[in-house]
């Protein structure tokens, strides 16, 4: 399944305010990545037939294991690749930024080179 770019923002941001917070709202999703209500609704319906989300009795949002394990690459590959820019002198909210844009479309094989390189070359943990 090829999960879109705004898939996979869902997926990460949902993934990120789960580690800071017991629960995640949609609210808290729309307010995070800036978007309307009706958007973060069809976009949750959309991942709920997916597979890769599911809500609770209360209409917490949680990810299903599947659905983790792509917001875990996509943080991964955010994270990594800010890291690296950020090494390279790039000011930090652009790395974040460019991070941001370049983790859904960056090849595995590519990605995996850059991490190993970091661990070779400085980097001892990405």
């Amino acid at each position: 399944m090829a999960l879109q770019e705004s898939g996979e923002m869902y997926l990460e941001t949902i993934y990120v305010l789960s580690k800071e917070h017991t629960n995640v709202r949609a609210v808290d999703i729309g307010e995070e990545l800036g978007y309307s209500r009706p958007s973060v609704s069809r976009a949750m319906h959309v991942l709920k037939d997916e597979g890769l989300v599911k809500t609770d009795e209360y209409g917490f949002v949680k990810l299903t294991e599947a659905g983790k394990i792509i917001a875990k690459r996509i943080y991964e590959r955010h994270t990594v690749l800010t890291k690296l820019f950020i090494d390279l002198g790039v000011d930090e909210k652009i790395a974040t930024d460019d991070a941001c844009r370049i983790e859904h479309y960056i090849s595995d094989e590519t990605f995996d080179a850059i991490k190993a390189h970091m661990l070779k070359y400085g980097t001892k943990k990405v």
